[in-house]
This record gives structure tokens, sequence and C-alpha cells, in this order.
């Protein structure tokens, strides 16, 4: 009995860490129009870090975009499946210490990303220290 109950306790607590975790797909929308842009989907890399590439545009039309502005690997590459959230650790109630690429102006910021609830997260992109910078809210797909 006492190992039951100690198992239903580890899976509900794996259960919450989940639900308290920023893995999984999230629409975007732009902080200036208030529009749908994208999903992205973060994910745990092998290394630990948090990762976001873009699996499906909002727009109509702009479906085939490419990262025209972008500089180095990411020039003239697709939009669509492109690594735009990368190097993020948990570092208390955020994940920090990363970047976010802005395809439409090719663009990086460093980023960090809190949970406001499960399905509401908020992005920040700045330049230096976190004050100088715009967040953009993401809501939960999956």
């Amino acid at each position: 009995m006492k190992k039951l109950l100690t198992a239903c306790v580890v899976f509900l607590f794996g259960v919450l860490a989940y639900a308290q975790s920023p893995v999984g797909t999230w629409k975007t929308i732009d902080d200036k129009t208030g529009k749908e842009k994208s999903h992205v989907k973060i994910y745990e890399t092998k290394s630990g870090k948090l990762q976001g590439d873009v699996v499906k545009i909002l727009t109509p039309g702009n479906e085939e975009a490419t990262c025209t502005e972008c500089e180095g690997d990411r020039k003239n590459k697709k939009i669509n499946g492109m690594t735009i959230l990368w190097g993020l650790e948990k570092d208390g109630s955020e994940w920090s210490g990363g970047h976010i690429l802005d395809p439409n102006s090719g663009k990086q910021y460093k980023c960090l990303i809190r949970l406001k609830d499960k399905n509401t997260l908020e992005v920040r992109g700045y330049l230096g220290v976190s004050l100088l910078g715009r967040t953009q809210t993401w809501t939960r797909v999956d």
C-alpha cells in the first residue's frame, strides 16, 4: 500500500511539473498588430536547454516566406521549420540565457520566457538588459 501511494505521488508531481513547463506548441501573437503569426514548438534539447522551431505559418500568403534579412546560414531559408528560439535554461520561475530571432527583421535578441499560467507564455526579447525590450504573449496550442 505504501509503495502504491508513493508511486501515485511521484506520478502526480511529474504531471504537475509537465503542466508548468513551456514545452509544447504555442501560437505566437504579434505584439504590435495583435495578429496571430505562427505556431512555435518548444522542446528540450539533449543538453537540457529549451529550443523553439516554427512549425506553422498562420499568415495567409506567407506560408513559404524566407528570412531575407537573416545573416549566416539562415539567410534566405524558409521560416517554416526554422529554429527561432534557443539556449534557454531554467532559472527559478523563468527560462533565460537564450536567444530569439525575429525572422521578419533578421535580428537576434537575448531572450527570457516565463509561464503566466499553464496556457500563457510571456516571451521577452531584449538588447543588453531586460528593461530594454519587447514582450509577446503566446498561447498554448497543445
